[in-house]
């Protein structure tokens, strides 16, 4: 039965971390479509992440499956810099923007201009960018920060973001699934840009096309939410 079959499914990537979609087909004696429509179901769920025909358990409350930053910088990059910089048509003198602390946003930081601009961010990175203009006025997040991943955490974020207008806020995530969900690998991340999200007056998704159909730890919010979102795909041309 499907269920049980799930179930085996779960099993055999928490006992393995990673599986292919073949060697899960020949453990389970099913055909690899037959796979494929289960991964499909249990990534909907939230219990499964997808990339490169490989499948992989999602451990919650940890930051056990959120890559270090010099990691995701890799990953994509070319196109991460040419969906920054499409970003930046977006953005106007005397605006207060705010980023989170993803890769694309480091790229569109890098690109900036120098213009009279209130930046709020919780990356290290930004900060470590941006703190290079001379007309910036740049807010950090301010908190602990998490070295390997780049970004601060501050449990005081909440009464901090009340006292900013923010135009616009800028962000990327670890993908958005089939029903139009937007996950993240950490808590603290989602929790940040479920915050902005909600408190900018208008948001800016930046997402390549390999972010498509995933899913991940956490729940951001759902992309109907978003002003609108810059990809390297049309979100119509996704498989």
């Amino acid at each position: 039965m499907k269920v049980v079959r799930h179930q085996q499914i779960v099993t055999l990537l928490e006992q393995t971390q990673t599986l292919t979609t073949d060697e899960l087909a020949v453990a389970l004696s099913v055909s690899k479509e037959t796979v494929r429509r289960d991964l499909s179901e249990l990534q909907q769920q939230g219990k499964i992440q997808r990339s490169h025909g490989r499948a992989r358990i999602i451990r919650r409350n940890n930051q056990g499956n959120e890559s270090p930053f010099h990691t995701r910088l890799k990953s994509h990059y070319a196109h991460k810099s040419d969906i920054a910089r499409h970003a930046l048509a977006w953005i106007d003198e005397g605006m207060t923007i705010a980023l989170d602390a993803s890769s694309t946003c480091w790229f569109l930081a890098r690109q900036l201009p120098d213009i009279d601009l209130t930046v709020f961010t919780n990356s290290h990175l930004v900060c470590t960018e941006l703190g290079k203009r001379e007309h910036i006025r740049l807010i950090s997040s301010g908190g602990q920060l998490q070295r390997e991943y780049g970004y601060y955490v501050n449990p005081a974020l909440v009464p901090q973001i009340k006292t900013l207008d923010i135009d616009l806020f800028i962000f990327s995530c670890e993908g958005v699934d089939r029903s139009g969900v937007m996950w993240d690998s950490s808590a603290h991340n989602a929790s940040y840009k479920s915050l902005l999200l909600k408190r900018a007056s208008q948001s800016l998704l930046l997402m390549d096309k390999s972010k498509f159909n995933r899913s991940s730890e956490v729940r951001i919010g759902a992309l109907g939410e978003v002003t609108h979102l810059i990809s390297d795909v049309e979100p119509e041309q996704v498989p």
